[in-house]
């Protein structure tokens, strides 16, 4: 019987640990003003740095990005030059953000679809 409650507590903590390693709230909230007239609202969550195939570091944070009409995109934190880059698993969507300033690319051709985008924090 002990085995088992012992277990159970480990299970149990285990959980807690990979739900909080996703980081519940976000860290920041973001309203972007871009260009013609569009906007963007996006979450900032912090998470564990994770391991690429390569076993080179990647960052482990995601973001949450709405758009006006409230079409919502979850996009993890993927490797970048210059900024930080977030994109979906098919990189048909790459949130891009540097400063204040971000923009965001969609499709096979990556046509950059929000530009000149800044931001202000909530």
């Amino acid at each position: 019987m002990l085995r088992t409650v012992t277990g159970c507590l480990a299970l149990s903590f285990l959980v807690t640990s990979a739900a909080w390693a996703q980081s519940p709230a976000p860290i920041n909230t973001v309203r972007y003003t871009c260009d013609q007239g569009r906007s963007l609202v996006v979450q900032y969550f912090s998470g564990a740095v994770r391991a690429a195939p390569n076993g080179m570091p990647l960052p482990g944070g995601h973001v949450i990005v709405t758009q006006a009409d409230g079409t919502r995109h979850t996009l993890q934190q993927t490797a970048s030059g210059s900024g930080i880059r977030y994109a979906n698993e098919s990189q048909s969507f790459v949130f891009w953000s540097k400063g204040d300033g971000a923009f965001v690319e969609e499709g096979p051709s990556q046509t950059e679809t929000y530009s000149n985008c800044m931001g202000q924090s909530n």
